[in-house]
């Protein structure tokens, strides 16, 4: 059966180790492309990623990421997935109805704890340390018009143990991301065969 080829336009702010495992864990799939990643940070090591792989890059402003432009500039991709990795803007909401259920974001904890505006990165997993949880994870989800509330595709737990700290939370969170979001990718875009 000859399967469409998937486009996919990752976002991202910071380092890009999440873009930098997707693109690892799909270099040998032929039905999916990555034509480009948006960055709103012109100092973001993601931006290497993108051009040890080729990939076009888009550096954004907060006024050209909201203007009809920037959704003129990702129609002409004809995306089938917008995937935030580690992207820190809220992504406005003529971005969220022009693409419905195509954007979906990682969370660093068992949303709807530890979310919303200004819960992201090591703040999330000091104050999960700070409240002495047993246990945090991550939360893949849809994007819609609010912070981190849109509808959980999957929830995975692990274990704080009681002397951790926010970085070794940090570390097992980011092994949980890396592991799980390639499968939920691979899972909206293809069918659950391998998840």
């Amino acid at each position: 059966m000859d399967q469409q080829v998937k486009k996919v336009i990752l976002f991202a702010s910071g380092g890009g180790s999440n873009v930098a495992a997707i693109l690892a864990y799909f270099k040998n799939n032929h039905h999916i492309e990555f034509p480009l990643i948006v960055t709103n940070n012109s100092k973001a090591g993601v931006i290497d990623i993108a051009k040890q792989h080729n990939i076009d890059l888009l550096l954004v402003d907060k006024e050209h990421f909201q203007s009809p432009i920037f959704i003129d500039t990702l129609d002409l991709i004809k995306p089938d997935l917008l995937v935030l990795a580690g992207f820190l803007w809220k992504i406005p909401s003529n971005l969220v109805t022009h693409f419905p259920f195509k954007i979906i974001n990682i969370h660093p904890a068992l949303l709807p704890a530890y979310g919303g505006k200004g819960m992201y990165g090591h703040y999330v997993h000091e104050a999960v340390v700070a409240n002495h949880e047993k246990e945090t994870g991550i939360t893949i989800h849809f994007v819609n018009e609010h912070y981190d509330e849109g509808t959980i595709l999957l929830q995975k737990k692990i274990d704080v143990q009681p002397n951790e700290n926010a970085e070794t939370v940090a570390k097992n969170v980011l092994k949980l991301e890396h592991a799980w979001y390639s499968k939920v990718i691979e899972s909206l875009l293809f069918g659950s065969q391998n998840s």
